[in-house]
């Protein structure tokens, strides 16, 4: 009996003073903005005043503050994301899962709409601009590595043929040709901890979406190098999931050490690089192929022959696509419509005797609400 309160008093103790570490380190620990491996912006402690607290604010900010800085918290999430993935064997964790040593995000349901409300956003855009440019239009769909994995892993994942078929349904008979490049790609074309696809991996196609648009291939040769840094993608973090980081490799070739690149309302005249080598070590590595999400960005080739210009509209998949097309065009203007309103696009690119090519990822076309 008096072995039994020992013990369950040294259990209180060490339970007191863990609730005391926990609560000092909470207090006096240095507080982080941001997270590195979320990839978002974290929780700020919230203004402490009468209102707040009425209207329940400043209850759920602190909340939301002492979660996001809980001291270990990335050990914790780590230790949590373990335990649901190998010991419970639970199928995900918070809408990610482990399948074949890649990490992925669950994208379910189909929501049709948005598909539908991405078409129109494709109509308008033609119709405001490309209808009298005196080129051609064209639509292309990346689908998420998901449509490799969920299924052989039992997850339920989009259904991607439908999505194509709304897409071309509602652009049908509208001057839309599109171009299917699924039968392309497969899980290992992506990166195993990030959203996107591996430029040097895509290669085939970039040469299908050139011929398809009846863009030359001039048979530019390739160099591939490789960051010496190890990339966690958005994916790692998320998932807390001790897996091997991936590597970026990028292209380099004669023709995009002379391009001109330039990024809309960037500084020093808004001129850079095909790679951004900056970011390249930055929070998002994937952001070195052309500078990462931007409004407009304008890729120049000094070697083409001729005044063939394309217009692509895209998400950030086009970014480590572009270059890898521009072999076959004077000029490629990027237009990401999520960052200027398709209003005010007139403004800045000169549509006349352009071609143009919408393409985007499921991921995109599934909450297209974000589309202006």
């Amino acid at each position: 009996m008096k072995t039994e309160k020992i013990k369950n008093i040294i259990l209180i103790c060490a339970m007191s003073l863990l609730v005391l570490a926990l609560s000092l380190g909470l207090a006096f620990l240095p507080k982080e903005t941001f997270s590195t491996s979320e990839r978002r912006s974290l929780a700020k402690m919230p203004e402490i005043s009468l209102d707040s607290f009425l209207r329940g604010k400043l209850v759920s900010g602190f909340e939301d503050y002492t979660l996001d800085h809980f001291p270990m918290r990335d050990g914790f999430r780590t230790l949590k994301a373990i335990n649901e993935n190998f010991v419970f064997v639970k199928m995900d964790n918070g809408g990610l899962y482990l399948s074949d040593g890649y990490i992925s995000k669950l994208e379910y349901p189909l929501d049709e709409e948005m598909i539908k409300d991405a078409a129109d956003k494709f109509l308008a855009v033609k119709d405001k601009y490309l209808s009298e440019s005196g080129g051609n239009v064209y639509m292309s769909v990346v689908p998420d590595k998901n449509m490799f994995l969920a299924e052989k892993s039992g997850h339920l994942s989009l259904d991607y043929d439908r999505l194509t078929e709304i897409l071309r349904d509602v652009t049908d008979g509208e001057g839309i040709e599109y171009i299917d490049i699924y039968p392309l790609l497969d899980a290992g074309d992506y990166y195993r901890t990030d959203t996107h696809w591996r430029q040097e991996k895509i290669t085939d196609v970039a040469d299908k979406l050139l011929s398809e648009m009846g863009a030359e291939r001039t048979g530019a040769k390739y160099t591939e190098r490789e960051l010496d840094t190890p990339f966690y993608g958005v994916y790692y973090g998320q998932a807390a999931i001790p897996v091997r980081p991936d590597s970026i490799k990028y292209l380099e070739s004669d023709i995009f050490s002379d391009c001109t690149v330039e990024v809309l309302g960037a500084a020093a005249g808004g001129v850079n690089n095909i790679y951004n080598m900056e970011k390249a070590f930055g929070k998002d590595p994937y952001e070195m192929f052309l500078s990462g999400a931007q409004s407009i960005i304008t890729i120049e080739n000094p070697h083409f022959d001729g005044e063939k210009k394309l217009v692509i509209f895209r998400d950030s998949f086009g970014s480590s696509l572009a270059p890898l097309l521009i072999e076959g065009y004077s000029k490629i203007t990027l237009v990401d419509i999520r960052y200027i309103d398709s209003s005010l696009i007139g403004s800045y690119v000169d549509f006349e005797n352009t071609d143009a090519l919408f393409i985007y990822s499921t991921i995109m076309l599934n909450t297209a609400k974000i589309l202006k």
